[in-house]
């Protein structure tokens, strides 16, 4: 039963496809009535949900500006009580040389994937803070550890959410609001899919997998879910890679 999250509540930003509709519907079979935030039309998260006998609620968001992010914490503080979980999951990837990439993708990269997700946290967040409780889990990745290729933008956000996710864990623990985050490994989803079908780079990465094959947003399901609930009631501050062993490769 530490893994129930009935009538506990949770926002999950970017939940319209991939790893959000993913870990939306694991915190969904867990019992949590799930609110999506997307720029896009999540359909589909809502219908799969609702087959599970899930509640799944919608709310329209567009993280690419400061306004956005304040806008969307308003609609959710007017509409439900208490938001009793927050996956900050909604990111953004831009790929090109470093030398040729541009301030302003530069600093809409950011915006998204960083600047956002410490808004929604700290808005979020104090409000949990006031109730002595909540869940805090930031989406990182196996580039907030690595350099990556052509991606300096996401490269930085992702080292930056790792750092984030200790510093709010560490001010934030004692009063009740635990904050960690999941870092996947390589997943099969849209953002992915130029590298998995460029077959030389496919095979060399699912070569250094332990696991030897890529991850998908199903996997995401258990270990959001353990972060979400009081099965994890002593772990703050920490990144879980979920990545088939990628960093120990």
């Amino acid at each position: 039963m530490n893994f129930s999250l009935e009538g506990k509540y949770a926002l999950v930003t970017g939940a319209s496809r991939g790893l959000g509709q993913g870990m939306a519907i694991g915190l969904a079979k867990a019992g949590a009535t799930v609110i999506g935030a997307g720029v896009s039309e999540m359909k589909e998260t809502k219908e799969k949900i609702e087959a599970l006998g899930g509640i799944f609620h919608s709310v329209q968001a567009d993280l690419s500006s400061e306004s956005g992010a304040k806008a969307l914490v308003e609609e959710i503080l007017a509409n439900y009580e208490n938001v009793d979980i927050l996956v900050n999951n909604a990111g953004i990837i831009k790929r090109e040389d470093a030398k040729s990439f541009s301030d302003s993708d530069f600093r809409q990269v950011l915006q998204v994937n960083l600047d956002s997700l410490f808004t929604i946290s700290r808005e979020l967040g104090g409000h949990m803070l006031q109730r002595g409780s909540g869940s805090i889990i930031n989406i990182a990745s196996m580039l907030s550890f690595q350099g990556g290729l052509r991606v300096p933008a996401y490269t930085a956000s992702k080292h930056a959410v790792a750092g984030l996710t200790k510093a709010l864990a560490n001010e934030w623990g004692k009063q009740g609001v635990r904050v960690n985050a999941i870092a996947p490994g390589y997943m099969v989803t849209d953002n992915t899919e130029g590298i998995r079908n460029d077959a030389d780079r496919n095979a060399y990465i699912s070569s250094r997998i332990p696991m030897g094959e890529w991850g998908t947003p199903e996997d995401l399901e258990g270990p959001v879910v353990f972060l979400a609930s009081d099965a994890s009631s002593y772990v703050n501050g920490h990144v879980l890679c979920v990545d088939g062993g990628w960093m120990s490769s």
